[in-house]
C-alpha cells in the first residue's frame, strides 16, 4: 500500500498509476466514482496540476488519463483513510480486469474494384446496397418537467444495468447513469444540459476518449425522449449496409430488428461503447471513410480483410459470395452441433437448458440449441409501468409455445431491483429484506395477478412454477396454497403444474429432508446462494466471493445427496468451465445457462 496517514487530520494521499492499455475510461471511471460517493469525506484526483472531484464521472474523465499516467488521489475528512484504501483496491482491480480490445488481424484480399481500407469492428462479409442513416425529431407535448425527466432517465439506466447485470456489457449502462448524474449537476433546464454536453464533448476531441462522445449524445437523447421528443427512423425492407458518422449505443438494439447486413462508421473507435455493442450483436462492421460512396450503391463489406469494395466486378462478387457461403456453412455446422445432446465420455446424458429474460432471449435460446428454459425471469414484464393481466398472459404464452420444458420464476424484485409502482420501504439491508417470495405477503394483489396470468398462459402445458428466496418449509407450503387459492378463485385446473423452489437461502440446506415431501423440484441459484453463504453482497464494488470456493461445492454436494426430487443449477456457476467437471462429478444432470453459453457448455460436458 502507498498510503501515508497524518495524525492531524491533514489530507491523506496515494499515487495511482494507470496500467490498462485502454486508459482510465468511462466504465471503470463510473465504478470508481460510484464507490467514492459512498464516503462522506472530500476526495480529489490530481494530474498535471489539475485537481478534480472523484465523485464526478465527468470531472474524472476530463483528466484524460492514459496508460502509465500517474495521478494522486487525495482524501480529507471523516474516514479518509478507509476511503483511500477502498478506492486503491478497487482501482487496482479495475486495471487488472480491464481487458484490452485488440485490433483484429486482417486477412489478405485481392479485389478488382476500388478498395477502401478500414479498421475491423466485427468480422464477417456482406454484399448489399448502402443506406445512409436518417432520423427526424418530432416534439410532442410532455406532462413532466426537466427535473422529472432527468430522474426518470437515471432510474431507467439503473434498471437497464441491473436487468442486464449478467451481460458482459451491462457496465455500459452504469457508466452512462453515472455520467448523466455528473453532467446534470447544476443543470436546471434542458438547454443547460445540452450546453454542458456540447462543452464536455468538445473537451474529448482528439483524446483517447473521443469516441465516448456518443455516450454524451445518447444520455441527452434519453432525457429528451422523456420530455416528449420522438426520434423517427426508417430503414429499408431489404438487406442494406448502413453508412454513418457514428451510432448511439442505444440505437444498436433497434438496428438488430432491421435487415442490416453490415455497418460502416467514420467517427468511432474499436473500444467505443457503440463498437462493443456491434460486436456483441454480431453485426459485421468497419471503421472507414465513406464520403465517396453514393446512397444505394451496391458494395462488398469484407470485415475479414477490413475493406470496402466499390463498383465490384463480377469476379469480386463471385469471390465474396463464395466467402459468404463458406461463413454460412461454418455457422450452420456449429448450429447443428448445438442441437446435439450433451453426453459425457462415460455416456451420461446431461440436459442443457437456458436462462431467459424475455421473448427475444427465449427465441435465441431456441436457436442456440437449448432443450428447454430452466429459468424464465419474469421481471422483464414489470418495468416502468405495471403490466395488465392480458399483457402478462400474452407474453408468457409466446414463450411457453417455444419449448416443452419451461420453469418460470415468480416476480423477484427487491434487493438491487426496484419497481417504480410498488412501495417497498427503504431498508438498510435490502438483500435481507422484502424481495422474492416475500412479495406474496407485502403485495398479494400483484402476485395473484401474475399467477393468474401464468395459469391462463400455461393452458394444458405442464409448466413448472418456481418461488425465489424460500427460506422455510412453511414459507413454501403457504405460497403454494396461495397459488392453489388463486386457481380455485378463477376456476382453473392446475393439477398438471409443478411447484418448486430456488435454493439460494442457506437455511434451506438444513431443511431438504422436509422439503422433499412438499416440493416438486429444486433449482440452485448459485449467484444468491454464494452471496448469502459468504455474507458478501453480489453487487458490491470491492468485495467478491470466490465462485469456486470448496464451501459452495460442499453445499451443492449436500443438496444433491439429500434431495429426492429433480435438481438443476441455474446460476453463473453452471457455465463456468472450471466448475462444470466438478458439478458433473457431484452428480448434477441439468444445467441452465445463458443462451450464448449453451454451445460452449455442451462442449465442456462432452469433454468430461
Amino acid at each position: 500500500m502507498f498510503l501515508f496517514k497524518n495524525l492531524f487530520s491533514k489530507p491523506l494521499s496515494v499515487p495511482l498509476t494507470v496500467t490498462s492499455n485502454n486508459g482510465f475510461h468511462l466504465r471503470p471511471v463510473a465504478q470508481f466514482a460510484s464507490l467514492a460517493k459512498s464516503f462522506s469525506c472530500q476526495i480529489t484526483a490530481t494530474f498535471n496540476n489539475k485537481s478534480v472531484d472523484t465523485k464526478s464521472v465527468n470531472a474524472l474523465l476530463s483528466l484524460s488519463l492514459e496508460k502509465e499516467d500517474t495521478f494522486t488521489l487525495v482524501a480529507q475528512g471523516k474516514k479518509a483513510d478507509e476511503a483511500l484504501e477502498a478506492l486503491q483496491r478497487l482501482f487496482e482491480m479495475l486495471m487488472q480486469d480491464d481487458t484490452e480490445i485488440k485490433q483484429i488481424e486482417k486477412t489478405a484480399y485481392s479485389y478488382e474494384g476500388l478498395v477502401i481500407e478500414g479498421e475491423i469492428i466485427s468480422e464477417g462479409i456482406a454484399i448489399a446496397p448502402t443506406y445512409t442513416y436518417h432520423k427526424t425529431e418530432v416534439q410532442h407535448d410532455s406532462e413532466i418537467d426537466f427535473e422529472d425527466a432527468l430522474s426518470e432517465s437515471i432510474e431507467e439506466l439503473n434498471t437497464l444495468y441491473h436487468t442486464k447485470e449478467k451481460d458482459e456489457n451491462a457496465a455500459i449502462y452504469l457508466a452512462q447513469k453515472e455520467l448523466l448524474a455528473s453532467l446534470s449537476t447544476d443543470c436546471q433546464t434542458l438547454a443547460e444540459l445540452e450546453e454542458k454536453v456540447e462543452e464536455e464533448s468538445e473537451k474529448l476531441a482528439g483524446t483517447k476518449l473521443d469516441a465516448k462522445k456518443s455516450d454524451y449524445q445518447d444520455i441527452l437523447q434519453r432525457v429528451k425522449r422523456h420530455l416528449g421528443m420522438e426520434i423517427k427512423v426508417t430503414f429499408p425492407d431489404t438487406p442494406f449496409i448502413l453508412l454513418g458518422s457514428d451510432l448511439l449505443p442505444s440505437e444498436i438494439d433497434h438496428l438488430q430488428q432491421t435487415n442490416v447486413a453490415g455497418v460502416v462508421l467514420k467517427e468511432t473507435s474499436i473500444n467505443s461503447h457503440t463498437a462493443i455493442l456491434l460486436r456483441s450483436a454480431g453485426i459485421f462492421s468497419l471503421i472507414a471513410d465513406t464520403q465517396d460512396i453514393a446512397e444505394g450503391e451496391t458494395i462488398i463489406l469484407d470485415a475479414h480483410a477490413g475493406v470496402i469494395v466499390q463498383d465490384p466486378s463480377d469476379h469480386d462478387l463471385k469471390k465474396a459470395k463464395e466467402h459468404l457461403e463458406k461463413d454460412h456453412t461454418q455457422k450452420a455446422r456449429s448450429a447443428t452441433k448445438r442441437f446435439e445432446p450433451a453426453v459425457t465420455r462415460e455416456g451420461r446424458s446431461i440436459k442443457v437448458f437456458a436462462n431467459a429474460a424475455d421473448l427475444n432471449t427465449a427465441q435465441t435460446a431456441k436457436e442456440e440449441g437449448a432443450e428447454g428454459i430452466g429459468l424464465l425471469r419474469s421481471e422483464f414484464l414489470f418495468k416502468d409501468l405495471k403490466p395488465s393481466l392480458e399483457e402478462q398472459q400474452k407474453a408468457y404464452k409466446e414463450i411457453f409455445e417455444l419449448f416443452d420444458d419451461i420453469t418460470v420464476r415468480t416476480l423477484d424484485v427487491g434487493g438491487d431491483k426496484a419497481l417504480p409502482y410498488i412501495e417497498i420501504p427503504s431498508e438498510d439491508n435490502p438483500f435481507l429484506g422484502v424481495r422474492g417470495v416475500r412479495l406474496f405477503h407485502t403485495h398479494p394483489e400483484l402476485m395473484e395477478e401474475q399467477l393468474h396470468a401464468i395459469f391462463l398462459a400455461a393452458g394444458d402445458k405442464p409448466i413448472k412454477i418456481m418461488f425465489p428466496m424460500i427460506s422455510s418449509v412453511e414459507e413454501f407450503t403457504q405460497t403454494k396454497s396461495f397459488a392453489q387459492n388463486v386457481a380455485q378463485k378463477y376456476q382453473l385446473d392446475i393439477s398438471h403444474l409443478q411447484f418448486g423452489i430456488m435454493i439460494e437461502v442457506p437455511s434451506v440446506l438444513f431443511l431438504l429432508e422436509s422439503l422433499n415431501d412438499v416440493v416438486d423440484f429444486y433449482s440452485i441459484g448459485t449467484n444468491d446462494l454464494t452471496q448469502y453463504l459468504f455474507a458478501i453482497e453480489r453487487t458490491h464494488t470491492l468485495l467478491k466471493a470466490d465462485a469456486l470456493s470448496p464451501a459452495l461445492f460442499s453445499a451443492i454436494e449436500r443438496i444433491l445427496d439429500t434431495a429426492t426430487k429433480p435438481v438443476s443449477i441455474c446460476g453463473e456457476l453452471a457455465a463456468n468451465k472450471e466448475a462444470i467437471p466438478k458439478l458433473l462429478n457431484l452428480g448434477m444432470e441439468t444445467f441452465s445457462v445463458s443462451p450464448r453459453s449453451i454451445a460452449q457448455t455442451k462442449e465442456e460436458i462432452r469433454d468430461v
